[in-house]
């Protein structure tokens, strides 16, 4: 049976305070009327992004029993969509989670969570990395921002990077498996203060690209919030470089209503204020179409 609203299975962890992973997963699809049912990988007291002395309960020992419970529900999934991840076992459970629930219209999207500015995540270790290019083989759409597109390739990061050079990135993140492969924070060599967003769709051979405004500050869970909104945009329906519109006009919009408050960088960005845009039809667009 086909499910009224769409549902997707949304493996992430959860902080109490501040704006990241869940805390913005969820309202995002439920504000672009997708069903989130969280599977919790770990629960902590504030995001890691600034805070320190949080608390952390790592759940990969419940998540199995979890899974078994949905199991027998007989629960179908539209899309499983995974984000940060603690440790190979959790790797080897959603593995396995997306190797169970999988059916053919099911879309999996992989968020390979490793690292930013060419270094990884403290968690991130040589084996964690290696497990995350295993998950990204089973993945339909896979959202790595510039640093884990290398760590992923085995390439060195770099500050600067040809247009071609970062096709061949995306073809080459493709044949791993994903049909479709999405690059954020590519830098543009011609212009300063501006990174762009990247897109390969293998089916049709085409690449897509938005770019984007630097803006002076740093928020906390932006990268979940880029994500989610690619989830829900395709599950709408929306195509490929629509979807690449909605999410980069989106985290700038909440980006530049958080910035001109004297505001928290550590908490995220104020997603409270602009939520509502998401409902909004898509009235422009400035993708462009790389040949």
């Amino acid at each position: 049976m086909n499910n009224p609203v769409p549902r997707v299975a949304a493996i992430h962890d959860l902080s109490g305070f501040g704006r990241t992973s869940l805390n913005v997963v969820i309202p995002i699809l439920s504000t672009m009327g997708v069903q989130a049912c969280p599977l919790p990988t770990a629960v902590l007291s504030t995001n890691t992004g600034g805070f320190k002395d949080y608390r952390f309960v790592d759940l990969t020992g419940e998540m199995e029993g979890f899974i078994e419970h949905w199991k027998s529900l007989d629960i179908h999934f539209d899309a499983v969509y995974s984000g940060f991840l603690g440790s190979p076992r959790q790797v080897d459970i959603v593995s396995e989670f997306i190797r169970f629930f999988s059916h053919k219209e099911q879309l999996v999207i992989v968020d390979p969570v490793m690292g930013d500015d060419g270094k990884p995540y403290s968690t991130m270790g040589p084996e964690m990395i290696a497990q995350m290019k295993r998950l990204v083989a089973t993945a339909d759409v896979i959202t790595p921002n510039f640093t884990e597109a290398a760590f992923l390739l085995d390439e060195s990061f770099k500050s600067s990077i040809e247009e071609s050079e970062v096709k061949d990135w995306a073809v080459r993140l493709s044949e791993e498996g994903p049909r479709m492969v999405i690059l954020s924070s590519v830098p543009v060599p011609s212009k300063k203060k501006v990174s762009s967003v990247v897109a390969y769709d293998r089916d049709d051979g085409r690449f897509w690209k938005v770019d984007c405004n630097y803006i002076p500050a740093y928020y906390p869970g932006t990268g979940d919030v880029f994500a989610s909104v690619i989830v829900g945009s395709l599950l709408q329906g929306d195509s490929l470089p629509i979807a690449l519109d909605r999410a980069v006009q989106f985290i700038s919009m909440a980006i530049r209503a958080t910035f001109g408050y004297r505001y928290p960088a550590r908490e995220g960005v104020l997603l409270e204020r602009v939520l509502s845009n998401l409902r909004a039809p898509v009235t422009s667009s400035s993708y462009e179409i790389l040949e």
